[in-house]
């Protein structure tokens, strides 16, 4: 039916990035009959990697991966974002609120974020305005989103540099406690020294801006509402975590935000477990919050990836209708 979390790329770039890229375009191709582990098959990926890094991301070739994806299928709507990380244009607003000082975290996302930050906002914006009119000709739906990190204090910014773009919707999410990417598996170690009682007051933290990010009415959905647990380290209290479970659920509703089931931790990460998670939902769903569905794919491959079982399970628990967005208006789609 849809899949509105869809990503085009995402660095850092290494020799894992450039096989999973392989990956990808070899399941298009699944016709091919070189013969793996032959010097012509390892020839025929250099070339089409070579072709794949000089067209970029935004090209109509990778973009016509995720159509045919999105055709064999029968996806009804897509939405493709892009991290606002990734834009150069943002530097700023993310030297601002993380970690880059000289210690061990700061070195290490430091690194990381001027080996992802590499594409412009306007090239993104332009090839998938451009890409709409060839994807509805194969009657499929493409809206334009953005994925933007929120830092605490940082609404007024983060507001300058949304505006002035044609998005059909913004995401909102959390990837950041007080500066710290604990997504990224060179910090994962930070969650190893703590303790229990130190976990639970860093999934505060996360909460407590996950709050915010709703309270601020900026975004039309949020992502991943629980993606702090993306290593499995996880809080055992069900009362601390059913506290913040209702806040955020109110505080959905309060703002009329969606959230989305998201695959993404569930296929990719330790955790192994969709967000939310089976409580979490649960709560949201009695608090009557609005949904859409995503595979948070960063490949054409992976797109679509789960979410004709999640949206079978918001009809198991009664759900008539799941969100899209066009021009940041709210659009419910019958199940």
């Amino acid at each position: 039916m849809i899949d509105y979390h869809v990503h085009l790329e995402e660095g850092p770039y290494s020799f894992r990035w450039l096989e999973r890229t392989s990956q990808a375009i070899r399941f298009f191709n699944e016709d091919e009959v070189t013969a793996k582990g032959s010097k012509a098959f390892v020839e025929l990926q250099m070339q089409q990697l070579s072709k794949r890094l000089q067209s970029g991301c935004y090209s109509e070739e990778w973009l016509d991966l995720y159509l045919q994806q999105a055709k064999q299928l029968g996806l009804r709507e897509v939405g493709i974002v892009d991290h606002l990380y990734r834009f150069k244009e943002t530097r700023a607003y993310f030297e601002r609120y993380m970690q880059l000082d000289d210690n061990e975290v700061g070195k290490v996302q430091r690194y990381w974020l001027d080996r992802v930050m590499t594409e412009s906002i306007d090239d993104f914006v332009s090839a998938i305005n451009r890409a709409k009119e060839k994807w509805s000709r194969h009657g499929i739906s493409l809206k334009l989103g953005i994925e933007a990190d929120y830092f605490v204090g940082g609404e007024e910014e983060l507001t300058s540099l949304l505006e002035g773009y044609p998005w059909d919707y913004v995401i909102g999410s959390v990837h950041f406690v007080d500066g710290w990417g604990f997504d990224n598996p060179q910090t994962q170690y930070i969650f190893e020294d703590m303790d229990n009682a130190t976990l639970q007051q860093n999934y505060a933290r996360f909460f407590a801006t996950v709050e915010k990010m709703i309270l601020s009415n900026m975004f039309d959905f949020v992502a991943h509402l629980d993606n702090f647990k993306v290593f499995d380290y996880q809080v055992k209290n069900t009362a601390f975590l059913d506290s913040w479970y209702e806040r955020i659920a109110k505080a959905l509703v309060a703002t009329q935000t969606a959230t989305e089931i998201n695959a993404g931790l569930y296929y990719r990460y330790p955790v192994k477990e969709m967000c939310p998670g089976p409580r979490f939902l649960q709560i949201l769903i009695d608090h009557s919050v609005a949904f859409t569905v995503s595979s948070d794919a960063h490949f054409p491959d992976d797109l679509g990836k789960h979410t004709f079982a999640n949206t079978d399970l918001l009809k198991s628990y009664g759900l008539q209708s799941i969100v899209g967005f066009d021009q940041r208006k709210k659009q419910y789609i019958e199940l």
